[in-house]
C-alpha cells in the first residue's frame, strides 16, 4: 500500500500518482512560458500507436493576448472557476495518418486514446513542478472549431486548466465541499482476468 495526499492505494505505487489531483481553486499567479513549455514537453513524450503522436495543444497563459479567447471556449460552469487558473490548454487529436507501408491516410483508431496518454503525462509533470492540471470535458466544441480554425481532420478532446492550488474559500460554497483529492474504484471493480465480468 502507498499513502499520500489523504489517499491510500491498495498496492504499492509511486506517490506521484496520489499527489496529482484536479483542484478548482487556483491562485491565479503567473506561470512562465518556460514552465508551461516543460509541462507540454512531458506530454510530447507520451506513447502512441505507430508513434503517430496525434495530440495537438492550443494554449494561452493568463494575462496574454489569447487568454480571454480560450477562457470563452469553456462552458459557463468551468469558466466560473478556471478564470483563476494560470494557463488554459485545448487538447486536440489528429484523426487520420499514413500508416507505415501505406500511401494514403486512414483513420487512426487510437487518436483519442493516445491524446489521453499525453494529457496524463502533462498532468503528472505539472504536479511534479508544484502545479496542478484539471481536465475539462465541459468545453464549447463548435465555438472552438470555428474560432480557433480547427480543420475537420482534428477531434476536439478536452480543455485543461493549470495553476497553483489556491484556497478553497475562493470557490462558491457548493464547490468548496468537493475541493479535495478524490478516491478511486477498487482494482477488482475495473479489472478482470480473461473475460468481461463488469457490472
Amino acid at each position: 500500500m502507498t499513502a499520500a495526499n489523504s489517499r491510500t492505494a491498495d498496492h504499492a505505487i509511486s506517490d506521484i500518482f496520489l499527489n496529482r489531483w484536479s483542484p478548482r481553486a487556483f491562485t491565479g499567479e503567473e506561470i512562465s512560458a518556460q514552465t508551461l513549455a516543460t509541462i507540454m514537453e512531458a506530454a510530447r513524450w507520451a506513447p502512441s500507436g505507430y508513434n503517430f503522436q496525434p495530440w495537438r495543444f492550443i494554449y494561452a497563459r493568463k494575462g496574454t493576448a489569447h487568454w480571454e479567447s480560450l477562457l470563452g471556449m469553456l462552458n459557463p460552469f468551468n469558466q466560473s472557476w478556471a478564470n483563476s487558473a494560470s494557463a488554459l490548454i485545448i487538447v486536440l487529436s489528429k484523426m487520420a495518418e499514413i500508416a507505415p507501408g501505406k500511401d494514403t491516410e486512414s483513420t487512426n483508431r487510437s487518436h483519442s486514446f493516445d491524446a489521453g496518454a499525453a494529457w496524463g503525462y502533462m498532468a503528472l509533470q505539472a504536479s511534479l513542478l508544484g502545479w496542478q492540471a484539471h481536465g475539462m470535458a465541459g468545453i464549447e466544441h463548435e465555438k472552438i472549431r470555428a474560432q480557433l480554425q480547427v480543420p475537420p481532420g482534428y477531434h476536439i478532446e478536452a480543455g485543461v486548466a493549470i495553476g497553483r492550488q489556491g484556497d478553497k474559500s475562493t470557490l462558491p460554497e457548493a464547490l468548496q465541499a468537493r475541493e479535495m483529492p478524490s478516491g478511486r474504484r477498487s482494482l477488482a471493480e475495473i479489472s478482470a482476468e480473461g473475460v468481461f465480468s463488469f457490472k
